[in-house]
């Protein structure tokens, strides 16, 4: 008995038994469970594709922020911003100074993106 699946293409030939029922119904099971993996491959591959891009590898050349205590130092990497104010800012107080660079630099590179396209 041969049974081919018409959107994939994937055939499956079974003659184990000497009903054709049976042997229809065993390539059937068979068919079901080859779809069956590569449709969960297929998800697997996706899910890990989105996790890959969410999570990141987790290199150093990832960084956002850099908190060192010692120093009393916050670094943000992606402006290259950096304060000597680690208190004030975990406190709040100079959270803006952080928050008004960083709305600067996007500004910036919103402009500079339509200074491109025009």
């Amino acid at each position: 008995m041969r049974v081919t699946h018409l959107p994939t293409g994937i055939a499956v030939a079974v003659q184990d038994e000497r009903s054709q029922h049976r042997n229809r119904a065993r390539a059937i099971a068979l068919l079901r469970a080859k779809l069956y993996d590569i449709e969960r491959e297929r998800a697997d591959t996706a899910r890990a594709d989105a996790r890959r891009v969410q999570v990141g590898s987790g290199d150093r050349s990832e960084r956002i922020r850099t908190y060192n205590f010692p120093q009393g130092r916050v670094t943000d990497h992606r402006i290259n911003l950096t304060l000597y104010k680690l208190d004030q800012v975990i406190e709040g107080e100079a959270l803006g100074e952080l928050i008004d660079a960083l709305a600067a630099e996007q500004r910036a590179r919103l402009l500079a993106a339509e200074d491109a396209v025009a």
